[in-house]
This record gives C-alpha cells, structure tokens and sequence, in this order.
C-alpha cells in the first residue's frame, strides 16, 4: 500500500494524486465506469452518478494506492493502481453498486479479478444502475447518451431580445479608442449577448486591432 494525498477526482474511474512530490493521473486496475467528462464524447447514462460517488468515496478518509504486479503506468503515463479509503476498495464499492463493470483485464495486473466479478455479477443479479437497461454494457463500454458534449455559450436571457437602433458615432477620441469590453458592456447591459458582427453591421465603430 502506498499513501497518497487527493489533488482531485477526474471521473468515475479516474483521480489525480499527489505522489512522490508530484501531482500524477491515477486509473482505476480492472474497473470503466460511464463517460461524463471525456473529450469528444457524450455524457453517458449513470456517468455523472459514477463520478459523482468516486469523488464522495476519495474525499474522505485515509488514501492509498496498490500496484499490481504488471506495468505501473499504462501508455497515456497515467499510474495503474487499486485504490483505497480507509482501507477499503473504491472498485469493488463502484462495482457493488452497479457503477462499474469489469474491463480492461492485462495479465499480469488481475490480482483481483476474481472479486471484481462476484462484485460485479451481485450488481447484475439486482439491477443495479448500469445493469438496469437491457443492451446498455457491452463489452466494449456503453451504448448510448444521456447528452451530447457541446461548447456552444448559453445566451445571458431567454428573453425576447430588445431592439437596438442604430446610431452615428461621434467622431471624438471616446469613438476610436472604444474597447472589445466597451462594445460587450454596451450589449450585456439590456440582457442580451451581440457579437461584433452585428454591432459593425449597427453602424458601431471598431478598432482594427481586435
């Protein structure tokens, strides 16, 4: 056993540590849980519910780490352990309650796989979140999303937008030295949130150097 000290929880399978004086990204040995914070994937069902009990589970108590008698690190750098709070298994309490399945099994790194899958098969056996939707574990992960992954930015109001008239710049000092936060307050302060394109087309004078 190794202690560690917790930098954060990533996702339901994954937490970042302090270790040897460095900050490093630990994966779970054995274990995936839904995605809900994977880049260029979907939120899938039961993944915020995942990540939302791990980081519960790591937050409060005595950490640490065990290593199997495989590779410490997998191709990404991130370390390859079996992890626990106050002693006990964050897997198999993921696996008990239907958070987890079994995956990713390399030889020589299955020092508990027998248990992981009595865990794993309790979860099954009473229909526990993730075993609970016919088809939805493979064995290649989860089928389906909860919702898509999106970098749009939410508009500041629902509401109807109020109508700006169009208006001539003064030509003073004020009109050419008008900032991006300038043009962006003047916007936001009705509620609403315009882009610079459509400030140009309102007849509002710009710096070239935006």
């Amino acid at each position: 056993m190794v202690d560690v000290t917790l930098d954060r929880a990533v996702d339901g399978d994954t937490i970042k540590v302090k270790y040897n004086g460095n900050v490093d990204t630990v994966r779970y040995l054995l274990v995936d849980t839904p995605e809900s914070k994977k880049p260029d994937s979907c939120v899938q069902p039961y993944g915020e519910d995942a990540s939302k009990r791990n980081k519960e589970l790591v937050s409060d108590g005595k950490l640490q780490m065990e290593f199997d008698k495989g590779d410490h690190r997998d191709k990404y750098g991130r370390l390859l352990a079996y992890v626990y709070v106050d002693g006990k298994s964050v897997q198999e309490t993921l696996l008990k309650e239907g958070l987890a399945r079994v995956a990713y099994v390399y030889e020589p790194n299955t020092k508990y796989i027998d248990q992981f899958k009595k865990d794993e098969q309790e979860a099954k056996t009473e229909k526990l979140s993730i075993w609970s939707k016919n088809g939805y574990v493979t064995d290649r992960g989860f089928n389906g999303c909860v919702k898509e992954k999106t970098t749009a930015v939410k508009k500041a109001t629902t509401s109807k937008p109020t109508a700006i008239q169009p208006t001539t710049p003064k030509a003073s000092s004020e009109t050419s030295t008008t900032t991006e936060n300038d043009a962006s307050s003047s916007a936001t302060s009705t509620g609403e949130t315009e882009t610079f394109k459509n400030l140009r087309n309102l007849g509002y004078s710009l710096p070239l150097n935006i």
